[in-house]
C-alpha cells in the first residue's frame, strides 16, 4: 500500500515508517522538525532510512523493495498538504505528529493550538477529500485527566482532562468522531501510555534519567517516586499500530449511546488503549535504569507536578480481542535495549 505517516522524524513516527518500509510499503512521511527538542536527533532518524539530513525539504530513498519519499511540512498548511495527497493518492493515513509534552503545555499553549487542532482538521479534511481507507490517529493516556478509575478503560469516561496537552488529545478524539459520522471516514485513535526505547525523546523519563546518571548530576524524582507508569517499549506500540492499520472500523447499527461501548459508535469509529498492561513503579524504572549502567542516581524528591496524574494502567483488551495485540517486552529488556543504544549514539564506553 501506499501510507501517509506524519511525524517521520519523531520518536514513534521513525519506528513506524521503518517497519512499513521493511514490509514493503510505499511511505509518504511529513515532519516539520521544529526544535521541540534536538534536531540533530530527527535528522539522524531520517537518516537511518536513507534520508538526506542536508536536503530535506523533499526527498526519496528507495532500498529495493519500498520507497520513502519525504516532505519537510507543516501540516498547517492546508494547500501543501492537498498537494501532498493529491500527488501521490495515499491509502492509509497513520498520523502521528503533534506537538507533545505536558508540561509545555502550560507555558506554549499556542503551539498546541496549532500542531495538535488546526494541523488534524487538515489531515481530517485531506483524508475526506481523498477517501482515505483508514486513518489511523495518536491519542494519549493523558486524556483520562481526574479518571482515578484503575486500570484506565475505554469505556469510562474522559471529560476532565488537567492539561492542554490532553485537552488537545481528547479534541482530536471528538473532530474524528464527527468526520466518522458525517463522511463515513473510517478512523481509529489510539491512546498511547508512556513510550520508551531507542531512538527516544530527550524529553522524557528514559532519557534524562540516564543522561544525568552518566554525568553524575541529580535527576527530579516527582511525587517522590510514588508514581507508577504503564511503561510500554516502542516495538510493541508499532506492532499495534500496524495491527490496528489493517482492522478498518465499520458502522454498527446497532450500537447505542445508552448502553454501548463509548470507544465505539454507529459511525466507523474507534478508540483503543496501547500500553503494556503492567505498570512499573518509578522508583522501580529509576532501578532498572542504575543497575544497566552501574551507577546510582542521585535523587531530588519532589511534589506532583500540574497537569501530572500519579498512576496510568492501560487496559487493552479490545485490542487484544479485535487484533491479538500482545506487548512481550520487559522494562528490563527495554531499559537495556534503550541505553545499548544510547551510548552507541552519543559514543560512551
Amino acid at each position: 500500500m501506499t501510507i501517509l505517516v506524519t511525524g517521520t522524524a519523531g520518536f514513534i513516527g521513525f519506528h513506524v515508517a521503518n517497519r512499513l518500509l521493511k514490509e514493503g510499503h510505499e511511505v509518504i512521511g511529513i515532519d516539520c522538525l521544529n526544535t521541540y527538542y534536538d534536531v540533530t536527533l530527527k535528522h539522524s532518524r531520517l537518516a537511518q532510512a536513507g534520508i538526506n539530513s542536508s536536503i530535506v525539504q523533499y526527498n526519496t530513498a528507495c532500498n529495493g523493495i519500498s520507497c520513502y519519499t519525504f516532505y519537510q511540512v507543516q501540516l498547517e498548511d492546508k494547500n501543501v498538504l492537498t498537494q501532498i495527497f493529491n500527488n501521490h493518492k495515499p491509502e492509509v493515513v497513520v498520523h502521528l505528529a503533534a506537538q507533545a509534552g505536558v508540561r509545555y503545555s502550560l507555558i506554549n499553549p499556542d503551539a498546541y493550538i496549532s500542531s495538535n487542532i488546526v494541523a488534524f482538521t487538515n489531515i481530517l479534511e485531506c483524508c475526506r477529500q481523498f477517501s482515505i481507507k483508514h486513518l489511523v490517529y495518536a491519542s494519549s493516556s493523558s486524556v483520562y485527566g481526574l479518571n482515578d478509575t484503575i486500570p484506565f478503560s475505554t469505556d469510562q469516561n474522559v471529560d476532565h482532562p488537567i492539561s492542554l496537552y490532553a485537552a488537545s488529545k481528547k479534541s482530536n478524539e471528538l473532530m474524528a468522531h464527527t468526520y466518522s459520522y458525517l463522511f463515513n471516514l473510517p478512523t481509529t485513535g489510539l491512546r498511547f501510555f508512556t513510550v520508551y526505547g531507542p531512538w527516544g525523546r530527550p524529553d522524557m523519563a528514559l532519557f534524562i534519567f540516564t543522561k544525568a546518571i552518566l554525568e553524575d548530576k541529580p535527576i527530579k524524582v516527582f511525587n517522590h517516586g510514588n508514581m507508577q507508569r504503564d511503561f510500554t517499549y516502542v516495538d510493541d506500540i508499532v506492532e499495534g499500530i500496524v495491527r490496528v492499520m489493517h482492522h478498518v472500523p465499520q458502522r454498527n447499527d446497532q450500537w447505542q449511546q445508552s448502553n454501548s461501548d463509548v470507544s465505539s459508535s454507529s459511525a466507523p469509529y474507534k478508540i483503543y488503549n496501547i500500553g503494556n498492561n503492567a505498570p512499573v513503579l518509578l522508583t522501580d524504572f529509576i532501578i532498572a535504569i542504575e543497575n544497566e549502567l552501574g551507577k546510582k542516581a542521585i535523587k531530588e524528591l519532589l511534589p506532583l507536578q500540574p497537569g501530572d496524574v500519579p498512576a496510568t494502567y492501560a487496559d487493552v483488551s479490545d485490542l487484544v480481542r479485535d487484533v491479538g495485540y500482545k506487548p512481550n517486552t520487559t522494562v528490563k529488556e527495554g531499559v537495556q535495549k534503550f541505553i545499548d543504544w544510547y551510548k552507541k549514539y552519543y559514543h560512551i564506553n
